[in-house]
């Protein structure tokens, strides 16, 4: 996996601007914060989005895959506020759950998710190396 960079450019803080890689192709489905059972045991922000990492990685390891296998997340966010003012809860979970690891991030506010206690949806693709 390589990290795209361009040298003249200010380094992002937690994501990359590209992750070029090759290997077996992994796509998770937006995972949102309840459990493997489809139950919600919280809705706070940081929460929720904990337990979104936590079933990416589920998911995830059912592929072979691992954390830094993950080359691309988006995040779809039903309040941009309450998102920017979770940054660091998230981050703490995401360091705990994830690690230092920093793929190509994008997040977005949308008006609504499908399951109204959603508050957070995250989707990964991922490339785990052939072994």
């Amino acid at each position: 996996m390589e990290i795209l960079q361009p040298p003249e450019w200010a380094k992002p803080r937690g994501y990359s601007n590209g992750i070029a890689a090759s290997g077996k192709m992994v796509f998770v489905s937006g995972m949102i914060g309840w459990d493997g059972q489809g139950v919600f045991h919280s809705d706070d922000f940081a929460e929720q989005a904990a337990q979104a990492l936590r079933n990416v990685v589920a998911v995830l390891a059912e592929a072979g895959g691992r954390p830094e296998h993950i080359v691309r997340m988006t995040w779809y966010v039903t309040d941009r506020k309450e998102y920017v003012g979770a940054y660091r809860e998230i981050g703490v979970a995401y360091r705990e759950i994830i690690g230092r690891h920093f793929p190509a991030m994008t997040a977005v506010q949308v008006a609504g998710l499908v399951e109204d206690r959603a508050k957070v949806e995250i989707e990964v693709t991922a490339v785990v190396p052939e072994v």
